[in-house]
């Protein structure tokens, strides 16, 4: 164990997260000999194979696996070390990565994080705004907003807020669509939507849940494509309120009678959620939230 390097445990985490030597050298910024050697050099020193070599990449062993628990749990204490000056500004510094869903993250949340650097300037922040789940484990980001609590892991979540989405088209597409007066109606009209196989949470499977259950023709993995698509009068499409009723172009269809609720949970890694980076910005984003209640409610015009 005289060989034994921290640098060569981060590498180790690293490979074990990205799966790949590439990946890993590219998150650590080193180059991909560099972590093949950290690796070969770990694993000299324990005396063990940590991973399954593959074409399609690097997976852990069961000796591998043993180590990742204490690997992680070193990472937190490295982190926690980092920022022992204290309860201070001082200790508040460092890249914070937020992984959200892309109507959320974009529309909500990046607006508004000019606000949070202002308070703290020594932050980087971080925005993942996609169609997709984060895992944190693999440290894909240090705080998630997801549509659903995670159902494992070391893992701390809670309720964000709930938002509301109804139906939405433009005045143009209306205007040759006819009067959309109850439900039957609304059976013959064109729909934007998910690509159903593309669909990562229930959650989004707006169309073909509830009462009126219809088949989209224009399809797409991206909210901000329906939108797009929506605004330009291609059909009639469910979005949240909080993004349709800013764009003036948009008309509610049948507000009141389809009213669709989700939620936002908010998530952090258990080693991590203590740390002062990620406790202000989560701090930051529930207060955002909940001054924003009626928006995200579909209460505020």
């Amino acid at each position: 164990m005289a060989d034994f390097d921290w640098d060569n445990l981060k590498a180790f985490l690293a490979v074990a997260r990205t799966g790949r030597l590439t990946a890993a050298a590219a998150r650590l910024g080193a180059d991909h000999t560099t972590i093949a050697r950290r690796i070969a050099a770990l694993e000299t020193a324990l005396r063990a194979s940590l991973f399954n070599r593959a074409p399609t990449g690097y997976s852990l062993t069961v000796q591998g696996e043993q180590l990742m628990a204490t690997a992680e749990a070193m990472e937190s204490l490295s982190l926690a070390a980092q920022e022992s000056v204290g309860e201070t500004d001082l200790s508040i510094s460092g890249a914070v990565r937020i992984g959200a869903p892309e109507g959320f993250g974009s529309y909500f949340l990046a607006p508004r994080l000019g606000t949070l650097f202002d308070r703290h300037p020594e932050l980087t922040l971080e925005l993942v705004a996609i169609t997709g789940a984060f895992s944190l484990s693999k440290r894909e980001a240090d705080i998630a907003i997801s549509l659903s609590p995670p159902r494992a892991g070391r893992l701390v979540a809670r309720k964000l807020c709930d938002y509301r989405l109804g139906l939405y088209a433009s005045h143009g597409y209306l205007a040759g669509a006819g009067p959309i007066r109850s439900r039957d109606d609304l059976l013959e009209q064109r729909y934007i939507g998910y690509i159903e196989d593309l669909l990562h949470a229930d959650e989004l499977d707006y169309l073909r849940q509830g009462e009126t259950r219809v088949e989209a023709r224009i399809k797409s993995s991206n909210l901000i494509a329906q939108l797009r698509a929506t605004i330009a009068g291609a059909g009639v499409c469910v979005l949240p309120h909080f993004i349709a009723r800013a764009k003036r172009s948009l008309q509610p269809v049948l507000p009141g009678v389809i009213d669709l609720t989700r939620s936002f949970w908010l998530v952090t890694h258990a080693d991590l959620k203590n740390l002062a980076r990620i406790r202000v910005t989560t701090e930051f984003i529930v207060e955002e939230v909940k001054a924003a209640r009626a928006e995200l409610l579909g209460e505020a015009r």
